[in-house]
């Protein structure tokens, strides 16, 4: 960073992504100087900071504010907004446009009057890429006001007093690429998932019973990209579930007690499914009981602590420990790091960078009641506990791990989910700097007539990073002594038969390793995706977080797989996730990424349209058909034109069971615009034609059919018109 030439202080605007981060930025650099004043902004949420600092060794009179997440939305045009405005199919090359909406216009004000009196911006964004699109929202508003601001990047990763003022001090460029990135996921998913929740929704609500109550005409069926896949690894769980067929099994098992106490020996086999050959088996070794000791192997073993903690092990962990939500988990990650007690919670990273201070952030726990002898000896060279922590292969370039970055007891604020995170993330650090657990392990293999069968016991001799990862174990039997050649008769011999089970059903830690593996969403939407799974009610979770599909959920992954699409597989969306990073470290270009991935979903959408009947077939499965008339002609347009009396929705033409028709607008019974066209109409269809000169559009042109004997002579049956 190279400041400005010139005398006087610099005015900074500095911009954080909510009010909670703008304040503890603000409050940690102003600490020097004191005097920090505080004024409301245009948005009442969002205060404006004051006060003076040094950047570079150069006066700086600094104004911090905040945006709250998003400042823009991307959208299409008002002409494609509306459901019926026009095919689906178009809206995969509609025109689109980011702009700040009507919430958040008092947010833009402020930002465009106080960049109007400064000399530089600094955004501190969260250190990802969604907070690198979100700064350039806000460049793109800031730059319109004022455009000879010099504009710097805040990289940081904690809000504590050492991360802040080393980030203010070493400012960096904002990244365009991760920004582009971002860019094309949120259109790639605009485009494809307005198109075909259009699409299934259109065709499926009015044809189905999807409520109980009778009230289903406001469903949306959702379609999103990384929804249904997601969607599909429970579903295809479930089918795996139903198609398992118990099979019944026999084993032979024999154990032996005697001073030393018992050893229970498991067949090598495992099992057999012939019931005739187990019973043979089983004889022989009865008819010859005796046993002897063919091999006694006696080694040390380790078992390593975990990994740096990332966000997708933080939520899985906290799933399986606690049976937190993931959503529920980010939020209160969240709220923890906002309060400075844990560092950045979306990260990708799991490995710590030689430069970190790791002595450091152990010191800060010494003093707590229940892991701070641990920390002491951690820190002590004659015990020999300490252990640099593993490398997990991952790293986002961004932030560091998840890890403590301030000392609490507990605080009074905080509810029991917030001090078991808190503690979690603690003592996976703890135990991340700690020593493997050392145990012996025996293994006994023994043979009865020609069977071998074999047993293992363990003791641990050192608990090292056990003794504060009390989410791991690591027990198992102490086995008598055996040596070599070594004869006895087991005290027990028996034939046991069982029944193969089906795997579960997914709990949440299983499926957000899923979605990790196939690279579905990122470590930061994971959770988004989840819950809407749940919202659309595609699918449950039970109190063990284990997930089943609703009827619903089942009837469209099975739509979708009999047109023999994978939609609902990861495989698509793992590509697109790939073309996101190349966009990100400048391999790929956002253009070219968009034209090819929307090239080819369109291409799916037209197939999936015109195998509609595979859809209706599945829902069919589940669902009783609907006395409401059923939008067969998909392929053509309803809507004739907005309606000029509300200007909120489209005039649609419609059939009465009395075989009148009429063009009456869909915001009813808010809105009784209606026109009943001439009895003399018997067939009437809405045709892709739109009028060139009608106004305002589109208006689109109407195929009549009239009765012969209610028309004069000479005129045509069959007239294209259009309804004004």
């Amino acid at each position: 960073m190279h400041p400005d030439g010139g005398g006087g202080a610099i005015r900074v605007l500095n911009v954080a992504e909510k009010p909670s981060v703008a304040k503890a930025v603000a409050e940690i650099l102003s600490r020097p100087s004191g005097g920090m004043r505080s004024r409301e902004g245009r948005s009442r949420y969002n205060r404006v900071f004051e006060f003076d600092y040094s950047i570079g060794g150069r006066a700086c009179h600094m104004l911090v504010t905040s945006v709250t997440g998003h400042l823009m939305e991307l959208e299409f045009d008002d002409r494609f907004r509306r459901w019926h405005s026009c095919d689906p199919a178009d809206l995969f090359h509609a025109p689109v446009r980011k702009s700040v909406p009507q919430d958040k216009q008092d947010i833009k004000r402020t930002l465009e009057e106080e960049a109007r009196k400064c000399q530089w911006l600094v955004l501190w964004l969260d250190c990802d890429r969604e907070g690198e699109n979100i700064a350039y929202e806000v460049i793109d508003i800031c730059v319109g006001a004022n455009s000879r601001l010099n504009i710097w990047r805040a990289r940081f990763s904690a809000l504590i007093e050492r991360e802040i003022h080393e980030a203010v001090q070493h400012l960096d460029r904002p990244n365009k690429l991760f920004a582009n990135a971002v860019d094309a996921r949120q259109e790639i998913d605009l485009r494809i998932g307005a198109s075909f929740t259009r699409f299934q929704t259109m065709l499926l609500k009015d044809a189905f019973v999807l409520d109980d109550t009778g009230d289903d005409r406001n469903i949306i069926l959702s379609y999103g990209p990384c929804q249904f896949p997601t969607l599909g690894f429970i579903v295809e769980r479930f089918w795996e579930i139903q198609a398992h067929e118990p099979e019944e099994f026999w084993t032979i098992n024999c154990s032996h007690t005697s001073d030393e106490g018992t050893a229970s020996f498991g067949w090598i086999r495992g099992h057999l499914f012939d019931y005739s050959s187990a019973v043979v088996i089983y004889e022989m070794c009865v008819e010859e009981p005796m046993a002897t000791v063919q091999n006694v192997r006696n080694q040390e073993k380790l078992k390593y602590p975990p990994y740096p903690l990332s966000t997708v092990e933080l939520q899985k962990r906290a799933s399986r420990y606690f049976r937190m939500s993931s959503e529920h988990t980010m939020k209160v990650a969240e709220e923890l790091y906002q309060a400075g007690f844990i560092s950045y919670p979306r990260t990708e990273t799991d490995n710590f960078s030689p430069n970190t201070d790791l002595h450091s952030i152990v010191r800060e726990q010494v003093a707590h009641p229940n892991w701070g002898t641990f920390a002491q000896r951690l820190l002590d060279p004659e015990a020999r506990l300490w252990r640099n922590p593993s490398n997990g292969g991952h790293d986002d370039k961004a932030h560091p791990p998840i890890h403590p970055t301030k000392f609490s007891a507990g605080e009074s604020n905080w509810s029991d989910n917030h001090k078991k995170l808190y503690e979690l993330v603690v003592r996976h650090f703890l135990a991340c700097c700690s020593q493997a657990a050392v145990g012996a392990e025996t293994t006994v293999e023994i043979d009865i007539a020609g069977e071998q069968f074999n047993a293992s016991g363990r003791v641990v001799l050192a608990k090292n990073y056990l003794d504060i990862y009390r989410f791991d174990s690591w027990g198992g039997a102490l086995l008598p002594t055996y040596i070599i050649g070594q004869q006895f008769v087991p005290t027990t011999l028996t034939l046991d038969s069982g029944v193969t089970r089906p795997p579960p059903l997914l709990a949440e830690a299983d499926l957000l390793s899923c979605m990790d593996k196939a690279g579905i969403g990122t470590d930061a939407t994971m959770h988004d995706h989840i819950k809407k799974l749940l919202d659309r009610c595609y699918a449950t979770k039970d109190a063990n977080t284990r997930f089943s599909p609703t009827n619903l959920g089942e009837a469209l992954v099975m739509g979708y797989d009999e047109m023999g699409y994978e939609l609902w597989k990861p495989y698509l969306r793992s590509m697109m996730e790939a073309d996101m990073k190349s966009v990100s470290i400048g391999t790929k270009s956002k253009s070219d990424v968009l034209e090819t991935c929307l090239q080819q979903m369109k291409a799916c959408f037209l197939d999936a349209r015109a195998n509609k009947v595979k859809l209706l077939d599945a829902m069919g499965t589940f669902f009783a058909r609907s006395s409401r008339h059923i939008n067969e002609t998909q392929n053509s347009i309803e809507a004739v034109r907005p309606c000029a009396a509300c200007n909120e929705s489209e005039m649609v033409l419609k059939r009465r069971p009395t075989g009148e028709f009429m063009v009456g607008c869909q915001g009813f019974p808010q809105c009784r615009n209606v026109v009943w066209l001439p009895g003399s109409v018997s067939e009437a269809a809405v045709t892709n034609q739109v009028c060139a000169t009608c106004a305002p559009g589109p208006v689109y042109k109407i195929q009549f059919k009239f009765r012969q004997r209610d028309i004069p002579p000479n005129f045509d049956v069959d007239h294209l018109g259009i309804f004004s």
